[in-house]
């Protein structure tokens, strides 16, 4: 995708796919006020759209983005920080509310923020020539956008401690090994291997999606008999849906079934 126009976040929606792409391709997508509100309202109006299956998040030009930007903090900086992560943050909580699954798409540069934000979606992808830094060390600031909640869930606590403390670069390969990502493809390939992703996940039960996603985020502060109940009554509604029951058909007839997202 290419985008051409001014907006700090483009929003495109076909058959139920909805991409975010981040547009600042000058500023390496570097997050100020105008992105991150852009960005929240993008996020608004998916949470209210009822045909909506996948989304996948992106970034324009050389890097999926490089974090806060720091030019735009450098004047009243508590005030823009408060306002510049407010609106982040909201839509953080926006984007793990939502029935469909969630993609961040990385290349180039992953940092700070940006960074936070990749690992509070559902799976991501990102190209092998991709390069991640938590980066808030460097800047002498602690972590916002979820960071701190996502990457020891993710890595465990020593392991994010390392990530953040010492604020190194470290490649693709490793950040799969780490877990941050979920599959590692050739660059020429990531917006192939994306879409493709995306299609897959968009052709699925997007109502048992939301289901397992709220399941699993719930799960560690959840003690075990509370999430047995939350399972059982989530699977019990889940049998309501049309999805199940074209599924149940589906598998006595032998034949794949074809969801339709209710």
């Amino acid at each position: 995708m290419s985008a051409s126009n001014s907006n700090p976040v483009i929003l495109t929606c076909e058959g139920g796919m909805a991409t975010m792409t981040f547009n600042r391709p000058s500023a390496m997508n570097a997050l100020d006020v105008p992105t991150a509100s852009a960005f929240l309202a993008a996020c608004q109006s998916l949470a209210d759209d009822p045909q909506l299956r996948v989304v996948v998040i992106r970034g324009e030009g050389r890097a999926f983005g490089v974090g806060g930007d720091l030019a735009a903090l450098q004047h009243d900086s508590a005030a823009t920080a408060q306002d510049l992560i407010g609106r982040l943050h909201e839509a953080v909580v926006l984007l793990a509310g939502l029935n469909a699954p969630v993609i961040a798409s990385l290349h180039g540069v992953v940092a700070g923020g940006s960074l936070s934000l990749s690992m509070a979606c559902d799976l991501v992808i990102a190209a092998d020539s991709t390069r991640f830094n938590l980066a808030y060390a460097n800047v002498g600031a602690s972590c916002d956008v979820s960071g701190s909640w996502s990457l020891p869930r993710l890595v465990g606590l020593r392991n994010a401690m390392q990530i953040a403390l010492l604020s190194e670069t470290f490649d693709a390969a490793e950040a799969l090994r780490l877990g941050l990502v979920n599959r590692v493809v050739p660059a020429d390939k990531l917006q192939e291997e994306t879409v493709a992703l995306a299609r897959r996940l968009a052709a699925g039960p997007t109502l048992a999606y939301g289901r397992m996603k709220r399941l699993m985020r719930q799960s560690f502060e959840t003690d075990l008999p509370t999430q047995l109940d939350a399972e059982r009554e989530n699977f019990k509604a889940s049998t309501q849906t049309e999805d199940f029951k074209e599924a149940a058909k589906a598998f006595f007839a032998k034949r794949p079934a074809v969801f339709k997202g209710h």
